[in-house]
């Protein structure tokens, strides 16, 4: 699934509690704020649901490909694509003890659209489920569509406990995984359980595992040098050698699916030129600020596409980092001074979510634009202004902004959200439209080839016409004590606490 760039170093916020006996401490960059899976739309939650409720499928150790989770195999689909059929899992139950039914499945793909939650957008390609008997589930789409694999590891939950309690499942949600959830009190932790009748092959060996929220990252990094915490999440790019030189401390790391970048109003104002968004580029180096403000807990990005995914579809990456241009004040000013687009007077508007790296960056284009003889003002906006905001598509909230998004493993998921007509104000305020066409018919082509040429032609037309910059994919990085074993960094998933490759235990 999409989630939106949320995560990252902000301010404020302490944690603490060290996990007693068998049970672990994760300090989060966020807390959650919701666990129904029908609608939660954010990392933490998503980061602790995935522990509680499981999807007909997962992804491998790579994140490269999909594995069986509630399915028995692998799925079947018709020669055209439209029709997908997924066997359950016989022994596949829940933790009230009722088994995961081909009804259970249905629902929980239908209700997020019929619910019209943030997520219908990610399922709105099925047309129809059916059922058949108590563990078979047919898939009609209303067109074929090249990631439906994908698709297929959307959460299952029971339809009877949520539909008796939709609030109460928000906040104490029923799945079929390896851990129950015990208890949360926002703002401060929420607890997971091993469940011990767990139907799967891997039992966890943690008996407990403890998410607090520590948002300023100098306290994360001291919750774990001093033991507080067992494990902390996202290593901040200034205090990475302060980690890596602990003795009691080591870094797990792997490059995350998912793409930072700087977007331009292209609804109105000045903006909306590609003039201007190309004199904009002239007037700082993004590899620079990716060099100052992120690396090494991130690493240069050239296009939507994380590098796991460009090269899985031979995507031309040397092509695409030509793109960018060098800083050149004089260039930048040249153009923005002879566009009539530009008032003299213009102040350009650029806001940033709670996020150092970002703000840095959101700095960085202000003082270019400030060198090339404009006014830039940027304004760092709590999580909640700027998701309201940054969708409005009017000049007035900002001409700019950098955010981020999580994903999976195929094009579209990087592509869609932002770039075709349907979805703005959805998920994304550069309202640019020039590529839009492409992606819808690129995900409704079945040949990947073909596909593969649609999007490629989509990116450098994108990247030309700079509706975005891209700047950085981030690690999924953690900082583990040393008598924690077998953590692992997923590249989508965020971590692995058991897995068919890893089981997570503590030295006693």
């Amino acid at each position: 699934m999409g989630l939106a760039g949320c995560s990252g170093d902000g301010g404020g916020g302490a944690g603490g509690g060290s996990g007693n006996g068998n049970g672990l401490t994760l300090a989060q960059v966020k807390g959650p704020v919701e666990f129904d899976p029908i609608v939660l739309n954010d990392v933490p939650s998503d980061q602790i649901t995935n522990q509680v409720v499981e999807g007909l499928y997962t992804y491998n150790e790579e994140g490269t490909d999909i594995k069986p989770e509630l399915a028995a195999g692998d799925p079947e689909q018709n020669e055209d694509g439209t029709r997908w059929t997924v066997e359950i899992d016989e022994n596949a139950t829940f933790q009230n003890g009722d088994p995961v039914t081909a009804e259970d499945v249905k629902y929980s793909f239908e209700a997020p659209v019929e619910e019209e939650t943030e997520n219908a957008t990610e399922l709105n390609m099925i047309d129809t489920v059916e059922t058949d008997g108590e563990r078979t589930v047919h898939f009609n789409l209303k067109y074929p569509f090249g990631p439906f694999k994908q698709v297929l590891t959307w959460y299952v939950v029971p339809k009877s406990v949520r539909e008796d309690d939709k609030e109460g499942f928000n906040q104490n949600p029923v799945g079929s995984g390896p851990f129950e959830f015990d208890d949360w009190q926002e703002g401060d932790f929420a607890r997971i359980t091993r469940w011990d009748d767990y139907w799967g092959d891997s039992q966890p060996d943690l008996e407990q595992v403890e998410f607090v929220p520590v948002e300023e990252p100098t306290t994360r990094v001291t919750s774990i040098t001093t033991g507080e915490n067992d494990v902390i999440e996202e290593i901040p790019p200034k205090l990475w050698d302060q980690v890596e030189g602990e003795d009691n401390v080591s870094i797990e790391e792997v490059d995350a699916m998912g793409y930072f970048y700087l977007a331009f109003n292209c609804n109105e104002g000045p903006t909306t030129d590609p003039e201007v968004r190309e004199a904009i580029d002239y007037t700082f180096s993004m590899d620079q600020a990716v060099e100052n403000f992120v690396e090494p807990t991130g690493v240069r990005q050239y296009s939507p596409l994380p590098k796991t995914v460009a090269e899985n579809w031979d995507m031309p990456l040397d092509e695409w980092q030509n793109v960018p241009n060098d800083k050149d004040i004089d260039e930048a000013k040249s153009i923005l001074d002879g566009n009539d687009n530009v008032p003299d007077d213009w102040t350009a508007r650029i806001i940033v979510p709670p996020d150092n790296k970002r703000e840095q960056l959101g700095i960085t284009v202000a003082n270019g634009i400030e060198e090339a003889g404009y006014s830039a003002n940027v304004q760092r906006l709590d999580w909640g202004a700027f998701l309201d905001q940054y969708v409005s598509g009017d000049p007035n909230d900002y001409n700019m902004y950098p955010l981020g998004w999580s994903s999976t493993i195929d094009p579209d998921d990087y592509l869609y959200y932002f770039f075709v007509e349907e979805s703005h104000g959805v998920t994304d305020g550069t309202y640019y439209n020039g590529i839009s066409d492409q992606i819808v018919e690129a995900r409704q082509t079945p040949d990947r080839e073909e596909r593969k040429r649609m999007y490629e032609e989509a990116i450098t037309t994108m990247l030309e016409d700079r509706a975005h910059l891209p700047s950085y994919n981030l690690k999924n990085s953690f900082g583990v004590r040393e008598y924690v074993n077998d953590f692992r960094a997923h590249p989508i998933n965020s971590f692995s606490l058991v897995s068919d490759w890893n089981n997570v235990s503590l030295d006693q």
